[in-house]
Order: C-alpha cells, then sequence, then structure tokens
C-alpha cells in the first residue's frame, strides 16, 4: 500500500516538489507522456473555470427547489463591501457553492474526489490564482498534489460517502485541497502533508446524511466550509504548524471511523438531518 510519506521523502530527496512526484508516477502507471497528462488536467481545470462562473450567475436551479442562487447572494454581499470575513474568504464560500450548485443542477462538474464534494478544490485554487497571479501551469501543477493525495486516500481509505460517511467526501477534498493551496504557495513537500492532515484531522467523523437522498441539503454548504478549513489548514502549515499525526495515520483513522459509522450515517437519508422533523416533511413533499 503506497504511503504519502514515501512521496514526500522522495520529493525532497530530489528536491521536486510532491507535484513532479505524482506526475512521474502517473506517467509510468498509465504509460502515457507528461504532456497527455497535462491536456487531461486541462480539460480537467477548464471545466471548474466554467462550473464557478455558471453557478455565479444565480441561475441554475435543483429540480427539488432546495438548491441554488446562494453563491450569487454571497457574491453579491462580497461586492458590497460588508462582509464579516473579507472578500477573499467571502469569494472563497461564494465559489464553493457555485460548483456544488451546478452540481445539484445537473450542470457539468468535475468529481474532486467526489461529485458531492466538487465545489472545494476549484473554490480554493481559484482564489489562490487570484492572490498569487498564478499561470495555469502553476495550477494544473497544484492539481497533480491535489489528485496525489487523492490516490493514497482512495488506496488506503475511500472517497464514498456511503462507504465513510461524508468526511470521506467532503474531508478528503479539504485535505487535497489544502496540499495543493500548500505547493501553490510555495510550501515544502512536508508542508503539504501538514496542511492535508490539519485538514483532514478537523473533519474525521462528519457523517453522510443527505435530506431526501439528494446531494443537496447540507452537501452544498458544507463545500463551502470545507474549502475554509483546507484554507485554515494551508495558512497553519505555510506557518511552520506542524500536524502530531502523519497524514498516512489520520487517513487510516479516517477508514476506521468509516467502518464504525452507522450504516444510517452513511448517504442512507435515514439518520442525522435527513431524520429531522424538517428532513423528513422535505423527503415526504419531494417524494
Amino acid at each position: 500500500m503506497r504511503a504519502y510519506e514515501d512521496w514526500v521523502v522522495e520529493a525532497e530527496s530530489k528536491g521536486l516538489k510532491i507535484s513532479s512526484v505524482v506526475l512521474q508516477n502517473q506517467i509510468e502507471e498509465l504509460e502515457l507522456s507528461g504532456e497527455a497528462l497535462f491536456d487531461r488536467m486541462g480539460n480537467n481545470l477548464k471545466v471548474m473555470r466554467e462550473s464557478v462562473k455558471i453557478g455565479l450567475s444565480g441561475k441554475r436551479r435543483s429540480a427539488s427547489g432546495l438548491v441554488g442562487g446562494d453563491a450569487a447572494k454571497v457574491e453579491e454581499h462580497r461586492k458590497s463591501g460588508s462582509t464579516l470575513i473579507g472578500e477573499v474568504m467571502s469569494g472563497v464560500i461564494a465559489k464553493a457553492l457555485a460548483v456544488a450548485e451546478v452540481n445539484a443542477s445537473m450542470g457539468r462538474i468535475v468529481a474532486a474526489p467526489t461529485a458531492g464534494s466538487c465545489g472545494v478544490l476549484p473554490a480554493v485554487l481559484f482564489t489562490l490564482e487570484e492572490i498569487f497571479h498564478s499561470d495555469e501551469k502553476e495550477l494544473l501543477s497544484a492539481l497533480f498534489t491535489a489528485a496525489g493525495l487523492g490516490i493514497i486516500i482512495t488506496e488506503r481509505a475511500n472517497v464514498s460517502g456511503a462507504e465513510g460517511g461524508c468526511q470521506a467526501e467532503i474531508g478528503s477534498a479539504a485535505a487535497m485541497s489544502a496540499a495543493a493551496a500548500v505547493e501553490l504557495a510555495g510550501g515544502s513537500p512536508r508542508q503539504t502533508a501538514h496542511g492535508a492532515a490539519i485538514a483532514l484531522k478537523s473533519m474525521l467523523g462528519l457523517v453522510c446524511d443527505p435530506v431526501a437522498g439528494l446531494v443537496e441539503v447540507p452537501c452544498v454548504k458544507r463545500n463551502a466550509t470545507g474549502a475554509m478549513i483546507a484554507l485554515t489548514a494551508a495558512e497553519m502549515a505555510l506557518a511552520g504548524v506542524k500536524s502530531a499525526i502523519p497524514i498516512d495515520e489520520v487517513i487510516d483513522t479516517m477508514a476506521e471511523i468509516g467502518h464504525q459509522m452507522s450504516c444510517s450515517l452513511k448517504e442512507t437519508a435515514q439518520g442525522g438531518l435527513a431524520a429531522t422533523p424538517t428532513g423528513r416533511k422535505i423527503r415526504a413533499d419531494f417524494l
């Protein structure tokens, strides 16, 4: 079983970024050229960018009527200058909601790592693009770092809400985004590991309880909070804050928690918020 620590050690020993190690690994495993892989990732980045734009327009609504328009509300509030947390952080929330709303309305998104967690990574990447004026190659490299961690999580645990709860979806997305953010901000391979670990630790035990069985409530808003946790974790890692528990052990712990979690809290819509009086009423009205 692969470990993220192995990639960190390799990157440190060769003076490389995590993204370079991941890219070489994928070149060998998939038997594709680096150019071909960058082209693939470029298409993913394009779809992410389009989904942010579409979601921020406020024109998309889900079939249930539960989701749609909130991203535009947050964006309008951000532009008004009255935001509590500043325009940058408010923008993160708006972008994350935007992509998740496009997903809920059956639009085109990139599962990163899942459809239910699709808004976290784009929100983080495009926010940092604005801050650092990153070029496309830098963004694509950050995506390879995120993808590399996603590979490790999939092998050591899973990214499925039905298997591991929302910690496996939004938690994994937050960890992947934190690692990508650290690299994009100029952090070391070791710091990407600390950022990812801090992010994932913060979401351990999060249940998957979609109201009416739809990937809408509370899923969409969790994308926004997941993106904020990712940036918080990245900020700490870049400042030199370390995770006492290594990322691979945090991933293994997530898997174990998922095994212990009741099936009613793993995407079955039988527990959690889905089982509240309002949650049951929404289900009855929708069905």
